[in-house]
């Protein structure tokens, strides 16, 4: 199981590889309060699974709540985070995959019925699987054992996991368990079109000076008015959005233990020492020195 911090924003790396297009992630957000997910988006469609505790799901525009035991299912090209709900902790797993690994190498019955309105959108996943009715919980309970496949990587696990996906296709067959999801209000396209020009224009200078003028001219939008805009998106302001996105990177680079801790806040664009361990500890609720330990600790245990 891959359990590298995943970059925010539009992801730039490919979940899994080339031949097996899949990756799935267990993360424990145990700091109450803190985000859960960014504010991100990627190419490949995703299961969102929460273990324990609860969240404000983010899906473009629309937010609600995702309790223990229900799921989410992302498109590929959405704009997904999750939020504190309650000031609980959260425990989830995500299964991230490109869409085409369930493809026909022909286009036969299979690829013209299920798999291309799936990757059209036409017949789709139900955004939020809650467990109300038998086929949910049936659902539910395959994206639990999808999760389990690959958290034990068992020879030929992928093979039992384009199964299990299979499977979980299958479920959702019948009329009144699919819905069309290709169908978006204008309004809310635009929306997501502004906020992902702005978080790609955060992604590509995040290393420099960035002030908010030059986000907002990105849309463009006077400073005030842009600052409204992303903070009923991302509930966040830009500065703190900004902010959250180095410490993301940052947390990535030192996981290299040859890195300075120095080097590492430069890289990642803060000027000041005194602020990036500041801004560190707010959001990872330790110094960047006792992150790197406990995170190399953890990857000998692993290896053990």
């Amino acid at each position: 199981m891959d359990l590298t911090i995943k970059s925010t924003l539009k992801e730039n790396r490919r979940h899994g590889n080339d031949s097996f297009p899949l990756a799935s992630y267990w993360i424990d957000q145990n700091i109450a309060g803190a985000p859960i997910l960014e504010c991100h988006w990627h190419d490949e469609v995703e299961f969102f699974y929460v273990a324990a505790g609860e969240v404000l799901f983010q899906l473009d525009t629309d937010y609600f709540p995702v309790r223990a035991g229900e799921a989410v299912f992302i498109h590929s090209g959405e704009i997904h985070a999750g939020h504190s709900f309650n000031d609980s902790t959260c425990m989830y797993g995500a299964i991230v995959f490109d869409a085409q690994l369930l493809a026909s190498p022909t286009f036969d019955h299979i690829q013209a019925n299920y798999i291309a309105p799936l990757l059209d959108r036409t017949r789709s996943f139900p955004v939020h699987i809650t467990g109300a009715s038998r086929w949910e919980k049936q659902l539910l309970f395959q994206l639990r054992e999808l999760l389990s496949i690959c958290d034990q990587c068992d020879p030929g696990y992928e093979l039992a996991a384009k199964q299990q996906l299979l499977s979980m296709l299958h479920t959702i067959v019948p009329q009144g368990r699919h819905v069309n999801r290709s169908k978006r209000e204008l309004t809310d396209a635009t929306k997501t079109l502004r906020l992902k020009k702005a978080i790609s224009y955060i992604q590509e200078h995040y290393q420099q000076p960035i002030k908010i003028a030059e986000i907002a001219g990105q849309i463009p939008m006077s400073e005030g008015q842009f600052c409204r805009f992303f903070k009923s998106m991302t509930r966040q302001t830009p500065i703190e959005y900004v902010n959250s996105y180095r410490i993301r990177r940052a947390a990535e680079l030192l996981l290299d233990p040859g890195s300075k801790v120095s080097s590492v806040a430069i890289d990642v664009g803060f000027d000041h020492m005194s602020y990036f361990v500041k801004v560190f500890r707010q959001q990872m609720n330790c110094t960047p020195t006792e992150y790197r330990k406990r995170m190399l600790h953890a990857s000998a245990e692993t290896v053990r």
